[in-house]
């Protein structure tokens, strides 16, 4: 199996990855719930990836990287514990339903939520953040890259823009944490909320939110933390306030393990390969007959992700071809991207997604490159 669905979920992990997570189910204890060794040994672990990660994401205090699941997760606790009826948010047609369902259910409690359009290319103009701020405007919730087309918007431009007008920035870094530069401090994030098993190369169920000093989240779920044990409301220190109940220490030992090949790989050359990967997929395909390909590929960065369609055949019957007969995984359908797909025109085709991690090859690109321009041709 050739496997180009790295979007969703990167596979192979890197070497160490998983034998991590099984000496961790071997040995450790349950992390904050005990003083003996096992316990004890889970929690150092547990604080060593809250520093990886935040000197990833230059966020200055460690214990201000709250663990969750999945990036869904960190997003709903953001969305909910920092807005509320009677603020006024801004987005954007490139959001995932991670993004977009809590901004909705905001909406259904008495907030307002305007989006960025995207045009029939996926693109946006910048000047539209300006045209829809109002007084009321409290923050900007927004991906760094759409998980659909792999453009990328410019944060450090949205950052300096919430900065201006004294916005809170969300930022949905799940299809770029681990392989683009992330400053927190430098791009006016305040929070930033990303997954571990995508291109952090980590196991899935691993997750979580770095949160700028002073930024105070309302607990999303509360329960026990292990420290604090008879006070009748959740602590309100973090990370415990945003931490009820028992890690997924398991997983994160696997996290740690990515992130130390994330160090020693270089994230720089990471990108470079699966950018040009993604690049030279690309140039095989846009131009064979019936085949279009989505998404501004003349950005300079863009996440490692080409999303195409042949001629008027629905996504799933092509993704169905070139699984059964070249043995190549990809991901078709809507990819949880309402707003994008309308924007695209492809509401009812949907699309076919390719997408790129470390362990790709040139020979398994220019295979699945070939298999798409036989499909074309028997259009």
């Amino acid at each position: 199996m050739i496997y180009l669905d790295n979007a969703a979920t990167t596979r192979p992990k890197p070497p160490g990855v998983a034998e991590a997570v099984t000496a961790a189910m071997m040995s450790w204890g349950n992390c904050g719930r005990g003083a003996h060794e096992e316990a004890l040994a889970s929690a150092r672990a547990v604080f060593s990836v809250r520093a990886k990660l935040a000197a990833l994401f230059d966020c200055p205090r460690a214990d201000h990287v709250c663990f969750t699941p999945n990036s869904t997760q960190a997003l709903n606790i953001a969305i909910s514990g920092l807005l509320g009826p009677g603020d006024h948010v801004i987005s954007t047609d490139l959001e995932h339903n991670s993004v977009l369902r809590p901004l909705y259910r905001l909406r259904q409690q008495g907030a307002a939520v305007d989006f960025v359009p995207a045009d029939r290319r996926g693109q946006i103009d910048y000047a539209d953040f300006g045209h829809l701020l109002r007084p009321d405007t409290k923050a900007v919730v927004c991906t760094h890259a759409s998980n659909l087309t792999g453009d990328m918007i410019d944060i450090g431009w949205v950052g300096d823009f919430c900065r201006a007008h004294g916005l809170l920035f969300i930022l949905d870094a799940s299809q770029t944490a681990g392989v683009f530069p992330i400053h927190m401090e430098k791009q006016h994030i305040d929070v930033v909320c990303f997954t571990g098993h995508k291109s952090l190369l980590g196991p899935q169920g691993t997750g979580g939110l770095c949160v700028r000093e002073g930024v105070d989240i309302r607990p999303f779920a509360v329960g026990g933390t292990g420290v604090q044990s008879y006070l009748e409301t959740q602590p309100t220190e973090y990370p415990t306030r945003l931490e009820a109940g028992t890690l997924n220490s398991h997983g994160l030992a696997g996290l740690d393990a990515a992130l130390d090949f994330l160090e020693k790989t270089g994230i720089d050359s990471i990108r470079a390969h699966e950018t040009a990967l993604a690049r030279r997929f690309y140039e095989a395909v846009r131009q064979a007959p019936g085949i279009t390909v989505y998404g501004d590929h003349s950005m300079t960065e863009r996440a490692p992700v080409v999303t195409l369609n042949i001629g008027d055949y629905e996504s799933g019957e092509v993704a169905d071809e070139l699984a059964e007969r070249f043995g190549i995984a990809t991901r078709p359908g809507a990819h949880c991207a309402p707003r994008m797909h309308r924007a695209l025109g492809t509401t009812e085709q949907g699309a076919v997604r390719f997408s790129w991690s470390y362990f790709n090859t040139e020979e398994e690109t220019d295979a699945a490159a070939e298999a798409v321009r036989i499909l074309a041709t028997e259009n």
